[in-house]
């Protein structure tokens, strides 16, 4: 094939909508459910998904040296770890496949046996994840809630501008797009009181961000640099952090979130690798003061992402609660990735790694309802009249990110869910 995956004149003979989040040059990677078959690793094209086992089974992909039933996975954990060179060269194959200019195989018997309406599939959560962790990248963020708490005078504390701060998160409430978030239970402190109750958070929030994940194990006591931090990246996320305020504000202090954030993390199901997002590399902000050398690195390492977070109510109000860009943040994903292993930390494929809230300049940047309202004092307000200072039982929160430039656009689908009560007497 001539064209370059990334080129923006290469077309499938799959009808792919304008606007897609999905043309030939993404090919994202998720598992997928259909019927009552088991889970298998799929792609996404236009409306459909692309059913990689199907392919596997037909020859496609036997001159590629993988391993036997890599396709049959219920988790892309097992691909991944075939390596980027192997992983490439299955978004090649993939896009000879569906290319427009078909030369080898005939378009018409292919379109029939291996793609399906994506409305007719489960998406399941794509990964394993043995471990992750969240950071606390965006300067806006992290200023405007230091503003919150603190005198805005000192929003940012002593270390933020020379480290990527970060918690490890629990990996065992990451749950995939579509999937409930129940409100969680804990302790808080009502207003005017001095000892906490426990029950229902009563200031549940979302936090807009992406995440990546790792592509390549390190060994212990290995530390991986930021020039060679991109080879451990294998793709990235949509991932909303949601986080119950009262709890959080409660305990966090002294060692830092806890129950205010392990109740639910959502991702999107599509993984995006880092290949369909090389046009998309851009400047972030500068950094001062100078970093340490383990977290300086040469060349552009931030990406030209639009995010936006929406809500929807249960009587089918629909509103647009912020607008940012993955660009805003401070600390990159490779100096993320740097001091998390600068201290000798092993990491693996599938270890999740999320930005913190993004936030950018602006009141129509803001990635959290804890900004959005300034804790609740200035409630936004609704197209009936009613107003929101925190998330109610019932709402939905929908994420979405794309990329897009010189008629390239590469998107990510959407990270969804909806509230639900608390299923856990207080």
């Amino acid at each position: 094939m001539a064209l370059l995956i990334t080129d923006p004149k290469l077309k499938s003979w799959v009808d792919v909508p304008e606007g897609s989040d999905f043309p030939i040059q993404n090919l994202p990677f998720g598992i997928f459910r259909y019927q009552d078959q088991d889970p298998r690793v799929c792609t996404a094209i236009g409306e459909y998904v692309a059913d990689l086992f199907i392919l596997s089974e037909h020859g496609f992909f036997d001159d590629l040296d993988l391993a036997k039933g890599i396709f049959q996975e219920a988790t892309l954990n097992a691909f991944i770890g075939q390596g980027k060179e192997k992983t490439r060269a299955v978004r090649q194959r993939l896009a000879d496949i569906l290319d427009d200019d078909l030369e080898e195989w005939d378009a018409s018997e292919l379109r029939s046996f291996f793609l399906i309406k994506q409305t007719e599939v489960t998406m399941l959560l794509p990964l394993a994840i043995g471990d992750y962790t969240d950071f606390y990248s965006s300067k806006e963020h992290a200023t405007n809630v230091g503003s919150l708490f603190r005198d805005p005078e000192r929003a940012l504390l002593p270390n933020w501008k020379h480290l990527p701060v970060g918690y490890h998160g629990r990996s065992s409430s990451i749950i995939v797009s579509g999937d409930p978030v129940f409100r969680p239970n804990g302790q808080f402190l009502e207003d005017g009181h001095v000892a906490p109750i426990f029950g229902p958070s009563r200031r549940l929030d979302f936090e807009l961000e992406t995440a990546f994940v790792v592509g390549k194990n390190s060994k212990l006591g290995q530390a991986v640099s930021t020039e060679e931090a991109e080879d451990y990246i294998f793709g990235m996320v949509l991932f909303n952090d949601w986080s119950a305020r009262d709890i959080q504000k409660w305990e966090y202090q002294p060692l830092g979130p806890f129950l205010g954030k392990s109740f639910a993390s959502t991702i999107s199901p599509w993984v995006v690798t880092m290949e369909a997002l090389s046009s998309f590399v851009c400047s972030g902000p500068v950094q001062e003061p100078a970093v340490l050398p383990h977290l300086a690195f040469r060349g552009e390492k931030s990406y030209d992402i639009q995010l936006e977070a929406i809500l929807e109510t249960t009587d089918g109000q629909r509103i647009v609660l912020c607008q940012t860009n993955h660009k805003y943040l401070y600390w990159t994903m490779v100096q993320q990735l740097a001091h998390q292993t600068s201290n000798g930390c092993a990491i693996h494929i599938g270890d999740l790694y999320a930005s913190g809230t993004i936030s950018g300049p602006g009141q129509q940047a803001l990635g959290s309802m804890l900004e959005l309202t300034q804790n609740g004092q200035q409630p936004l307000v609704l197209p009936d009249g009613t107003a929101r200072t925190f998330l109610e039982d019932g709402d939905t929160i929908i994420l979405r990110g794309m990329c897009q430039d010189k008629g390239l656009r590469i998107g990510f689908g959407e990270a969804r869910a909806t509230i639900h009560s608390n299923a856990v007497k207080a």
